[in-house]
């Protein structure tokens, strides 16, 4: 209650990014399901086989490969973000850190009474909470890829079994060009989306955006 009266904000106001974000990503993955559990019916159907429930359909290599396929390339954007804004910069942008100046970011984290436990108990422990972001975004980047391999996988079968074909072991289908087209359609356009973030934030602005460096601010100014 204190945190609430000296800030003089509701609880959804200081968190209406995340809710905003969770409530839409929740909506939309419902509809995904809805929409897809439709149109996977109609290929079953096109293929002589019987429509299946919702449930069944969100246990289904359809469901799980379009679901992780998406994860993956999002984690993996995030993920290479982090680390790679760690040494890398860009001159001009608002996702850059500064070109001659030191940053908050880079220094040693030091012990004091407000700072999370793990910098508070050092050791191996502050250590692995300094890469945590980084760690978990790789994390999750590599348990999308398996789940959307696994899902892949298990649709390709089902469609080859409707179709009177032999299943492929999980080896092969690893070489195959199906999967690795899924794969690489998600991650160039999360590549692309990053590119024009860091490049566009050199010369556009949006006012009142922390993704934005100020109206006034020089061209050639890095950073926020």
């Amino acid at each position: 209650m204190g945190a609430l009266k000296r800030t003089g904000k509701t609880w959804l106001y200081r968190n209406s990014l995340s809710v905003f974000f969770i409530g839409i990503f929740l909506l939309t993955l419902a509809a995904q399901a809805l929409t897809g559990w439709n149109e996977h019916n109609n290929e079953l159907e096109e293929l002589g086989a019987k429509a299946i429930s919702l449930p069944k359909y969100l246990s289904s290599g359809h469901f799980i490969s379009a679901t992780f396929e998406n994860f993956e390339s999002e984690f993996l954007q995030m993920a290479l973000y982090v680390m790679l804004t760690i040494s890398l910069s860009q001159i001009g942008s608002a996702e850059s850190k500064k070109i001659d100046e030191a940053e908050d970011v880079d220094r040693e984290p030091k012990a004091h009474s407000a700072a999370p436990w793990p910098v508070r108990k050092g050791g191996w422990v502050l250590k692995l909470y300094s890469n945590s972001l980084s760690i978990v975004f790789a994390l999750l980047f590599i348990t999308s890829w398996v789940l959307h391999f696994y899902g892949s996988w298990q649709d390709n079968n089902v469609e080859l079994m409707l179709k009177h074909k032999p299943s492929v072991n999980m080896s092969t289908y690893l070489g195959q060009a199906n999967f690795w087209f899924e794969t690489f359609q998600n991650w160039q356009s999360e590549f692309l989306s990053v590119a024009s973030i860091v490049i566009l934030t050199i010369f556009l602005r949006q006012k009142g955006s922390p993704e934005s460096k100020p109206v006034d601010a020089p061209n050639l100014e890095t950073g926020k």
